[in-house]
């Protein structure tokens, strides 16, 4: 496979004549709707001749929740090896609690592909967001502790689980080693059940970062106490924040390179972000809200509005300027061109795998340029 920029006056019929492919693989390849127009600056993946030797496997992972739609669900389950059901919380005396929707068909697709049908487990009040309250309660209370660990078991044993992951945020900095003392706990229970026990961990750079999002994660205690780990390498931009790419290589690299130095590699997968963001300009702290859009999406967004997609050559990401209604909008997303580079940090630093936040939308591209690069490994490990 190789990648294609779109030039001025390209279309779709004279890149395939030019480039000795096939049109209607373009069309598949890329997600493109009639009428078939393109964006100058659009990144094209083209699959010319048989495949490249591939990479040593690979674990790829996917969040998704249980609205996702069957025909996403199918078009990607055959490039993952495990998918991430999102989410069951739990209160503070340790019950647990499941999704709002019936996960059972996502259970069962995931296992018709082969794929590992993974428990998120997340620490969400009755508001919706993450809750250190909650995190202090069940990490700092054997009895409760005890509880959630026996109804996790009889979960992940009477629905077909496969695995368990523990995405846990803002944890109070006191709670840094009880956090993972209880990572250790789930993933002993767990693993007598003959399953892995995995953990997300925010993008940290030093052992003393400050932050909330940071001082309650400590990477070599956690990467000793799970199976494996997930760098969440994303949202450096963000809803809230001002515009900037959702992933940018170098500051990806800082994490990952801080990383190994505190986890076996082989035991970290790269966090990739599936979305991009669309800010309405100026940008004003405090007032401003990024609309969080799909990279397809993105592309078309360009298209109708004549934007021209540049790449950032730093953060190694695509962006456009639009406007719309007198206002100025700018948008940063993921193309192929993006997901290469992360790929090929993978490769040099010996990575485990990739988990992608999430597969709520189809980029077909993505999956077939992840496959390209290495073999997907299908069984689940410890």
């Amino acid at each position: 496979m190789e990648i294609y920029i779109v030039q001025p006056n390209d279309s779709v019929d004279s890149i395939a004549s030019q480039q000795g492919v096939s049109a209607e693989s373009i069309l598949y390849n890329n997600q493109i709707p009639f009428p078939y127009r393109l964006a100058v600056g659009q990144a094209l993946l083209l699959t010319k001749g048989d495949a490249p030797a591939v990479s040593p496997d690979l674990v790829a992972g996917g969040y998704a929740y249980p609205f996702i739609s069957s025909y996403v669900l199918e078009q990607t389950l055959p490039y993952l090896s495990d998918l991430y059901i999102f989410s069951y919380g739990f209160t503070a005396a340790g019950d647990l609690i499941p999704p709002v929707l019936d996960d059972r068909f996502l259970i069962e697709a995931a296992l018709r592909y082969r794929a590992a049908p993974i428990l998120t487990l997340t620490p969400f009040g009755p508001d919706g967001q993450f809750s250190n309250y909650l995190i202090t309660q069940i990490v700092n209370n054997p009895t409760a502790q005890a509880t959630l660990i026996e109804q996790l078991l009889d979960t992940i044993r009477q629905k077909g689980f496969q695995g368990l992951d523990i995405d846990f945020e803002y944890i109070l900095p006191q709670d840094r080693i009880a956090f993972a003392d209880f990572v250790r706990n789930v993933r002993q229970a767990v693993n007598e059940l003959g399953y892995p026990v995995s953990v997300a961990l925010a993008p940290k750079i030093s052992d003393d970062q400050p932050g909330l999002l940071y001082e309650g994660k400590d990477f070599a205690l956690l990467g000793a106490a799970a199976n494996s780990a997930l760098l969440m390498t994303y949202e450096w931009g963000y809803t809230y924040g001002p515009p900037m790419a959702v992933a940018p290589l170098h500051k990806v690299r800082q994490v990952v390179e801080y990383a190994v130095t505190r986890i076996p590699p082989q035991k970290l997968s790269l966090g990739i972000p599936n979305y991009g963001y669309d800010w309405t300009l100026p940008y004003v702290r405090g007032e401003s809200k990024a609309r969080t859009i799909g990279n397809i999406e993105a592309v078309q967004l360009a298209i109708a509005h004549d934007a021209v997609i540049q790449f950032d050559p730093l953060a190694q990401s695509p962006f456009f300027h639009y406007q719309e209604n007198g206002r100025e909008h700018e948008v940063w997303f993921e193309d192929i061109r993006s997901l290469q580079q992360k790929f090929n940090l993978v490769l040099e630093f010996q990575l485990r795998g990739v988990g992608y936040w999430q597969i709520m939308q189809l980029f077909r591209a993505n999956w077939l340029l992840l496959t390209d690069t290495f073999t997907i490994q299908k069984q689940p490990d410890l």
